[in-house]
């Protein structure tokens, strides 16, 4: 997900240690939505039948087996490096399809222009260099690739936002603490949605990076987004 510095190693540790339970705390934050968010980045990577995508910071690969649901004989490479949230990907059903790797997303160990599609989801609020981990799935996406990531999004500023503070700074490590035992872990995640970059701000960033045709999506009150966009062809 990150890179290794003290920041990557805390990130790291603290998904190693909610894996077992990250599927299912996901679904009750996300009031169980966050399967048709996958579903909408798929569509919008838009990977080619028999092509390849990489899945960065895949977890325990919800859009890596969502990828291969929608596209035939797609080629799908879930890499992370959290290894614990691998291993719980790879018991589930259909897991031998998917070439799991372990990859920091700085130092991506592919080669240039070696992927239709890069996805990934809660990836870069994670990351302390945004433009850093834009240039390396750039690389390794072909001429005219597809790079779609979905995350949180600040909330915006209207009559439901302290609503939706309660709900990340309340309920959330709640639930965190009692499904997981981990509720500092469920403090981070919260705190950083609430720090990270607006959807205007991730949508800049990627045009700067020279991305093409960059747009974005939001969902679930405006505290997640989907963002897209494409490399220049040659």
């Amino acid at each position: 997900m990150t890179q290794s510095t003290d920041h990557g190693a805390y990130v790291q540790d603290m998904f190693g240690r909610i894996a077992a339970r990250y599927d299912l705390m996901n679904r009750l934050m996300t009031f169980n939505q966050d399967r048709a968010w996958r579903r909408f980045v798929v569509s919008k990577a838009a990977p080619p039948p028999g092509g390849w995508l990489l899945d960065i910071a895949t977890g325990t690969g919800d859009i890596a087996f969502e990828a291969r649901r929608q596209v035939r004989d797609l080629h799908v490479v879930a890499a992370d490096f959290a290894l614990p949230m691998m291993r719980v990907g790879q018991q589930r059903p259909g897991a031998d399809a998917v070439a799991w790797q372990a990859a920091d997303t700085l130092r991506l160990p592919y080669a240039d222009n070696s992927f239709d599609a890069v996805t990934s989801g809660y990836l870069f609020r994670n990351v302390t260099d945004i433009p850093g981990a834009l240039a390396e799935q750039m690389r390794v996406l072909k001429p005219g690739g597809r790079l779609v990531t979905l995350d949180t999004t600040p909330p915006p500023h209207n009559l439901l936002r302290p609503f939706i503070q309660f709900h990340l700074k309340v309920v959330i490590p709640t639930l965190g603490r009692i499904i997981s035992g981990e509720a500092d872990a469920y403090k981070y995640l919260p705190e950083s949605t609430l720090g990270f970059k607006t959807a205007e701000e991730l949508a800049a960033l990627m045009r700067a990076a020279e991305l093409q045709d960059v747009g974005y999506q939001r969902f679930m009150f405006g505290t997640m987004a989907v963002h897209w966009g494409t490399t220049p062809k040659l």
